[in-house]
């Protein structure tokens, strides 16, 4: 009777390990291989996701800024466009100071509101751009009490006010005109242009 064969002898893993658990340079090269996919991922979701963000934010800034503008009730610090200005014919003096506008616009009518301080020389030069002069000008306030609110003007009875309207057949637009000769060295001049389309 032959004796049973003897099994081969089992070997230990090459790097003497048990072979259930892998090496510790394995485990190195798995953990890398995450973080390079968890940093990948950050990057394809996250740099979209702040840039979306970073839109919205200036689109929405955007928004307030034009809402501000349409939405304005009350006379505002700058200067109206040369477009505005020359569809309105308010020709305001290159050295003027203290300017402020507000535009409004309706189905009826689009109205131009202008305030600023010349000196009497560009004061005269602008009223001559009408057809008058300052002997021309009436006493008191030639703007409306509509308009004056809309504005968000206050005429203090305490000062000088003149006034004048330029009439002109449509569709060129009609300025009514109204200065402050308080001061008689630094005029204030309103000015409200109506167009209708």
């Amino acid at each position: 009777m032959n004796p049973p064969p003897t099994l081969p002898r089992q070997t230990s893993a090459p790097d003497g390990g048990d072979s259930a658990h892998p090496p510790a340079e394995d485990r190195r090269h798995v953990v890398r291989r995450r973080w390079l996919t968890a940093i990948i991922i950050v990057l394809l979701i996250g740099v979209p996701a702040g840039y979306l963000f970073v839109s919205a934010q200036q689109s929405r800034e955007s928004g307030r800024d034009k809402a501000a503008k349409v939405g304005a009730t009350h006379v505002r610090p700058g200067w109206p466009s040369r477009v505005q200005r020359s569809i309105y014919e308010v020709p305001i003096p290159d050295k003027a100071w203290r300017v402020g506008y507000l535009e409004t616009n309706n189905w009826h009518t689009s109205r131009l509101y202008v305030q600023f301080a010349v000196s009497p020389q560009d004061l005269d030069a602008f009223l001559a751009s009408y057809g008058v002069a300052r002997d021309d000008l009436t006493r008191g306030v030639s703007i409306s009490h509509r308009d004056t609110e809309a504005a968000g003007w206050h005429w203090d009875p305490k000062n000088a006010w003149y006034g004048t309207t330029h009439d002109q057949p449509d569709p060129r637009p009609t300025q009514d005109v109204t200065v402050d000769l308080s001061d008689p060295e630094h005029p204030k001049v309103y000015v409200v242009s109506t167009a209708t389309p």
